[in-house]
């Protein structure tokens, strides 16, 4: 036995299969000959196809995975900003609020011109093709790179997704997932909501996103009334937005222009143009561009005082507000607010003259026009510019209004069928002492004297000449007559807010301590205006969100604050503060009017509120420090040596009153009074005339015409008299005056409809109205005891 190893067995099919006829190098056949020289460079057919198919499969697969990683982002936080925008009762802009100049709407809100303008331009086939146009992007690239410029291969869906979902970096990564996101959106997304957000992301210049904001910045016009002219160059813009601005750029009008006829022509062919159209069209040059900030003169006032309206009232929350996208109608009038302007700088802003006067740099002035029939804020004036003066001066609630507060007190007197001290019924023609610093009888608080403006003492005065001269010591004691808890009612029934600083109940109530705005005191006169009835007053029209959301408005709630006869009354003596009182500058409106002068203590203000039918206005003139904010005295500001309520305020007052109701029908007041309020017949030669009378109303009217009584006067009494020397003639009935020239033999009432007595003497005293006796006292003549002594 041999100790060499065996050969190890082969395994059947281990051997090298040489193939039929083909010997291997085991068999000694022909090598496969080695590739040498530039041939091993070349790629054998097996390994290009194995590469194509390994390049195939990472292609599809990175697509697949791409498609699979890449989500649609959250909207980027510039595409979503919006301002705000602030119109005019009529639909134009009043101003924008926001950084971004953006105002979102719906395609319905874009005329199709301006649709069909835009598609034309950048993507005429963006109904019928995919997301992308690979040809384009590749065409765009290879222009690129070989310097014939930047251009965009990119389709409107994927424009729109760089807009709104993504930055405007040119980089690898954004480039891959708005190929992505693009293909994705046109899955998820109509046509129809993708050119809405194309249009309303994309920058058209003049700081203008949108094409809502476009329109107005170029053009004045919503997106809505874009004709294709218009239309066409705003598409234009989306090129080359700044170098296309031909107001901006002159020296660019051709190539702009060039870029115009592109757009029509492609409009032509594709159908939405007809050519005849297109041949007589002329380029539409764009109104000059405004470099407003959006906020000077009055415009940042309203945006400010709106704005609080709609969160205080709980109809805009403000973080919303503040996200933008809102378009807010309010009520004022363009024309009406822009001749309160006028008005202003003309009766007293060019009076001014700050580098001789140090009190005119203390000047300011406010002022606010109420519809009385609706509520609606017309016009407003808040300052000289709120980008240089904050505070807007028809809101502000720091200054007394003076005696414009007195025809409350009237008001509430009628109102409330109050008496005097000695219990005669208040009348506009009741008698009270007008003596300077008379003390007011009936008041436990103390003793209370104020003066007279001028320390002018008046003697037995009826009310109706009190007010004409606004004589203070009248006043206070109707207050304490009335009651002043009921005069502050009578206020706030009026529109006065309950919680106006220093609205007390005081006599002092009478004489306009109280410190409420402009705002209110134009609320409470469009009341009186409007025979009593109230409403709150409203500067917000109409909300709309995000171009086609409508926020509900509260509703405006109406009452019968007092009655006709009280409100209508208080006109009719308000009429002659007009006529032949304080304020005779108001008769520069030239319409019936009625008004009140006022004067806050130590002139720090001066006011006149008054009102035609159809207009309720209060105009108010302030002095304040411009660098401390503390109130200041007007005395010699504009020259004069003191501004009073019938000074600038009444004539701004008039010429406000009469331009912004001009070419309106002139209209007279239509007035229903408290029985006793019109003039009174004739004196009455029956001696049991004068033992009829009655101290005390019985609260039931006759009926008949008050007869005046002769004999010593009282404060307070009922008697159906005028003022002395007012030279008007008799001819109204008593209880019920018509304006417009109803009356027969005598005027409306309004201030000179009661008999004077052309003699100069006091008036006497004369019947209550239910004619139950007289008026025994005598008082405040010498030897007889005042009431409550």
């Amino acid at each position: 036995m041999s100790d060499e190893p065996e050969p190890t067995p082969q395994t059947p099919g281990w051997a090298r299969s040489q193939g039929p006829n083909k010997p291997g190098p085991a068999d000694g056949g022909p090598k496969r000959p080695r590739r040498t020289g530039w041939r091993r460079l070349v790629p054998t057919w097996r390994m290009t196809l194995g590469g194509v198919l390994t390049l195939a499969v990472l292609v599809v697969g990175g697509f697949f995975l791409g498609y699979s990683l890449v989500k649609i982002p959250s909207a980027n936080a510039m595409a979503t900003k919006q301002s705000n925008v602030y119109l005019y009762a009529d639909g134009t802009v009043l101003a924008r609020d926001g950084k971004v100049n953006r105002e979102s709407v719906g395609l319905s809100g874009i005329s199709k011109d301006a649709q069909h303008a835009v598609l034309a331009a950048e993507d005429r086939d963006f109904y019928t093709e995919s997301a992308i146009d690979p040809q384009a992007m590749i065409r765009a690239g290879w222009n690129t790179v070989t310097g014939k410029g930047k251009q965009s291969g990119s389709t409107i869906t994927q424009q729109y997704v760089k807009n709104y979902y993504l930055a405007q970096e040119q980089t690898v990564t954004r480039k891959v997932k708005e190929f992505f996101i693009s293909i994705k959106l046109d899955r998820e997304k109509s046509k129809d909501e993708i050119l809405e957000g194309y249009l309303n992301t994309s920058f058209f210049g003049r700081n203008a996103y949108g094409i809502q904001a476009a329109a107005q910045a170029y053009y004045g016009k919503d997106a809505a009334d874009l004709d294709p002219a218009r239309g066409a160059y705003l598409a234009s813009l989306l090129n080359a937005p700044s170098e296309y601005d031909v107001v901006a750029h002159p020296e660019n009008a051709g190539a702009a222009k060039a870029r115009w006829n592109y757009v029509l022509d492609g409009m032509v062919d594709k159908g939405w143009l007809s050519a005849s159209e297109r041949a007589g069209m002329k380029f539409p040059k764009p109104k000059e561009s405004s470099t407003s900030t959006g906020f000077s003169g009055q415009r940042g006032y309203v945006v400010s005082i709106v704005k609080d309206q709609l969160i205080q009232n709980d109809i805009v929350a403000e973080e919303e507000l503040d996200r933008g996208g809102y378009r807010i109608t309010t009520t004022l009038q363009k024309d009406k607010q822009d001749a309160f302007v006028k008005a202003v700088d003309d009766k007293l802003m060019s009076r001014l003259d700050k580098e001789s006067r140090k009190v005119d740099g203390y000047v300011r002035a406010g002022g606010a026009s109420v519809d009385p029939k609706t509520g609606k804020v017309v016009a407003m004036y808040n300052g000289v510019d709120y980008v240089k003066q904050y505070t807007p001066n028809a809101t502000r609630r720091d200054f007394q209004v003076g005696s414009t507060f007195k025809p409350f007190v009237l008001a509430s007197a009628v109102e409330n069928g109050s008496t005097t001290q000695d219990g005669r019924r208040i009348t506009p023609n009741a008698v009270y002492d007008g003596t300077n610093k008379r003390a007011v009888q009936g008041w436990s608080g103390g003793r209370y004297a104020p003066e007279n403006e001028d320390q002018t003492s008046y003697g037995q005065i009826t009310v109706r000449e009190a007010t004409d001269k606004s004589v203070n010591a009248v006043y206070a004691q109707m207050a304490v007559d009335v009651g002043s808890d009921k005069v502050k009612d009578t206020a706030v029934g009026l529109g006065l807010p309950a919680d106006t600083p220093d609205l007390v109940e005081s006599p002092s109530i009478a004489l306009g301590v109280a410190q409420a705005s402009v705002l209110d005191m134009a609320e409470a006169y469009a009341t009186l205006a409007n025979h009593g009835r109230h409403g709150t007053y409203t500067l917000i029209e109409k909300v709309v969100k995000d171009g086609d959301q409508k926020v509900e408005l509260p509703g405006r709630k109406e009452k019968q604050a007092i009655s006709r006869e009280a409100a209508d009354t208080t006109t009719s003596v308000l009429r002659s503060v007009v006529q032949k009182g304080t304020a005779t500058a108001a008769q520069a409106a030239g319409r019936p009017a009625a008004g009140k002068t006022g004067t806050a203590e130590e002139d720090t203000a001066a006011w006149f509120a008054g009102y035609t039918p159809e207009l309720a206005t209060v105009v108010a003139v302030m002095g304040q420090d411009p660098e401390t904010a503390a109130h200041k005295s007007l005395y010699g500001a504009t020259g004069l040596a003191r501004i009073n309520g019938g000074g600038a305020p009444a004539e701004i007052w008039g010429q406000y009153t009469q331009q912004a109701l001009e070419g309106e029908p002139v209209t007279d007041f239509d007035l229903n009074l408290q029985r006793g309020a019109s003039e009174a017949e004739a004196p009455s030669t029956d001696p049991s005339a004068s033992s009829s009378a009655s101290g005390s109303p019985s609260g039931d009217d006759s009926g008949a015409p008050d007869a005046p009584e002769t004999g010593d006067s009282s404060p307070g009494s009922t008697a159906g008299v005028t003022p002395p020397d007012t030279g008007d003639t008799p001819g109204d009935t008593a209880g019920t005056e018509t304006g417009g020239g109803g009356e027969t033999g005598g005027d409306d009432g309004s201030g000179g409809g009661d008999t004077g007595t052309g003699d100069g003497t006091p008036p006497g005293d004369g019947p209550t109205d239910d004619g139950s006796g007289d008026d025994s006292s005598g008082w405040p003549f010498p030897g007889v005891t005042r009431p409550g002594e």
